[in-house]
């Protein structure tokens, strides 16, 4: 498959309305794969659509073993929608493929339920999911809402990120 060049902070396509998925193909399947590479490639654990230029409602996820290794827990959600958030919110480190080098705590819900679909279109469920899966579903629905995880720190951090990697974009952008 291919490697895809991943959307950086603060580009407007992370922004962007995403659009629900309706064609179960196989160009599906290519994108689904896609995005498995980048985000092995780039060491991630979650890419959503937006991250790769696709506004559409697609997320990767692949919880490492205990080991560090990836593959044996991969998933792909389609058109997902966050059914109920329990608990009281607890403190996550985060960081982001959108927001390379940068890491900082958020508030997020130690229980989730979420409905989506898989490649088949088949519908599934992830029902009072806890942990660091619970996290990365939050976070990378998140994206698919047009919602970053820096979007939840302060306004003062909030514009010091921007700040930074506007700076970095001007940069990349001069070369």
């Amino acid at each position: 498959m291919a490697v895809r060049e991943v959307v950086i902070y603060p580009d407007e396509i992370l922004r962007k309305k995403n659009t629900d998925i309706t064609e179960f193909n196989e160009d599906l399947k290519t994108l689904a794969e896609d995005m498995f590479d980048t985000m092995y490639h780039f060491e991630g654990i979650g890419l959503a659509g937006p991250q790769i230029g696709v506004n559409k409602r697609i997320v990767v996820i692949d919880i490492p073993e205990e080991d560090g290794s990836q593959g044996k827990n991969k998933v792909v959600i389609i058109n997902p929608k966050i059914t109920a958030l329990e608990g009281d919110k607890i403190e996550s480190q985060e960081g982001c493929l959108s927001v390379p080098g940068y890491q900082d705590t958020v508030d997020r819900y130690p229980i989730v339920s979420v409905e989506y679909q898989d490649l088949d279109g088949k519908k599934c469920v992830f029902e009072k999911v806890e942990g660091l899966l619970a996290i990365c579903l939050q976070h990378e629905i998140d994206h698919l809402e047009g919602k970053v995880f820096v979007d939840k720190l302060s306004r003062m951090k909030i514009e010091r990120v921007k700040k930074k990697f506007l700076k970095l974009q001007k940069e990349r952008m001069g070369k």
